[in-house]
């Protein structure tokens, strides 16, 4: 009888001591998917800036070649005329680098 009480006490540490490793194996799962989410999250953020970043220099771009195009189309003189549009495609050329 007293192996039998032994044998029953020892298989219930075992099986505490199994439970506890189980639990501790899941916290640090759940800590590291927590990281994981978060890094993930902050690179999207910053690919968002990123692309932020891109589509405003490409809008200034734009803002600048309509103005050289306004000033072309008041330019009377032919050479006049070729020469901005030389500026303007060097200025396109710089704003697309």
């Amino acid at each position: 009888m007293k192996k039998i009480a032994v044998s029953l006490v020892l298989a219930a540490s075992l099986g505490l001591a199994a439970c506890s490793g189980a639990e501790e194996a899941t916290t640090e799962a759940t800590d590291a998917t927590a990281e994981a989410t978060t890094e993930a999250a902050d690179a999207a953020v910053e690919g968002a800036e990123v692309a932020t970043d891109a589509a405003a220099t490409a809008t200034d771009a734009a803002a600048d070649a309509t103005a050289k195009a306004g000033e072309m189309t008041e330019a009377a003189p032919a050479g006049e005329a070729e020469a901005k549009a030389g500026e303007m495609a060097d200025a396109a050329k710089e704003a697309a680098k």
